[in-house]
């Protein structure tokens, strides 16, 4: 299979080629993909060494899959000239996310919906995917009326300049003595805002978990507020959800079905402090869940914790998974 990854040389794109290596993708020829300014610069994908090339050049080779992390703007003007040649483009950006002639896939959650006439798939936020994989299980068996989320994202998702921003300020360098990602300091502090205001106060990170979970999971009517805010973490997104049932449900009900929830892990230990840590997740494609407790203040309330490496399942380990259910349903070639 012809894959191309576009976006190759970023945080997200080299993730992606490390993934598809360890889940052991059928790539049979391998396409890297960036900007023209890292055109001819060599990457390793699988012990072999290839020169990165530009999207003209992708595109003349006709690939069989395209797995994009080169922003909207990109995403945009590239990824219906990859579909144009016959090749399915997997997009992390929020280009295609709300287009409703496109799916937006969380493979545990609803694979389903992918269809052989789905050439550009997009790949959900890396705060919505966490957080779907855990609650879609409980939503299908108690109905969700409401979600109230809190985020506390890595600078990870802000890619590899918010990584040296903090490096920076962590070697004690002064602000304005290097090039910031983020408006403030990042180390020693909490930025409550990620994307863009809207007329709304909200931001757009939090809109996209809004109107990302609608979209998965087709229900329109669940009430869901997002309030995201970045912290001084390499490792994982940690997410505190509350969540109010339409049925009564026990803590028992839920552990049992999170223990058969593909791509879930249970940690859940208080008295031994067990419970998910971003620190932890770090190179794990698992979402890891715990302090699980009922919210006495309404009457089918649930409070827990949720962690898992944005990089990993958040980006790169979704979009590969959104690629082997294309196999697996035959949309893509078996080699």
């Amino acid at each position: 299979m012809k894959v191309a990854v576009v976006g190759v040389t970023g945080l997200v794109g080299t993730r992606m080629m490390e993934v598809l290596q360890e889940r052991n993708f059928p790539v049979t020829e391998f396409i890297p993909v960036a900007s023209e300014r890292s055109v001819g610069k060599k990457v390793t994908f699988k012990g072999e060494e290839y020169t990165v090339v530009s999207a003209d050049e992708a595109i003349s080779r006709k690939p069989d899959l395209a797995i994009f992390s080169a922003g909207a703007g990109a995403s945009r003007e590239l990824a219906p000239k990859f579909a144009a040649v016959g090749c399915r483009v997997v997009d992390n950006s929020s280009c295609w996310r709300q287009d409703p002639d496109k799916k937006l896939v969380v493979p545990e959650v609803n694979a389903d919906v992918l269809s052989a006439d789905d050439y550009i798939i997009a790949n959900p936020n890396c705060s919505t995917i966490q957080m779907l994989v855990a609650i879609a299980p409980l939503h299908r068996r108690f109905g969700i009326k409401r979600i109230v989320v809190s985020t506390y994202q890595s600078v990870t998702g802000a890619g590899n300049k918010a990584v040296f921003q903090m490096e920076q300020e962590r070697a004690g360098k002064k602000w304005g003595e290097y090039k910031a990602n983020f408006t403030y300091p990042i180390d020693e502090n909490i930025i409550p805002q990620i994307d863009v205001f809207l007329e709304n106060g909200y931001t757009k990170e939090e809109m996209k978990m809004v109107n990302e979970t609608h979209k998965i999971l087709r229900d329109p009517e669940i009430g869901v507020s997002a309030t995201c805010a970045r912290v001084p973490v390499i490792g994982g997104h940690s997410e505190s959800i509350n969540l109010e049932f339409e049925k009564e449900f026990t803590l028992e009900e839920v552990r049992t079905i999170w223990s058969k929830t593909p791509g879930l892990t249970v940690q859940d230990n208080p008295a031994e402090n067990v419970y998910p840590m971003p620190l932890y997740s770090l190179g794990h494609d698992d979402v890891f869940v715990g302090r699980l407790r009922r919210d006495t203040s309404v009457r089918n309330g649930l409070n827990f914790w949720c962690v898992s490496d944005n990089i990993r399942k958040g980006a790169a380990t979704n979009a590969v998974q959104i690629a082997e259910t294309l196999i697996e349903k035959g949309f893509l070639p078996r080699y």
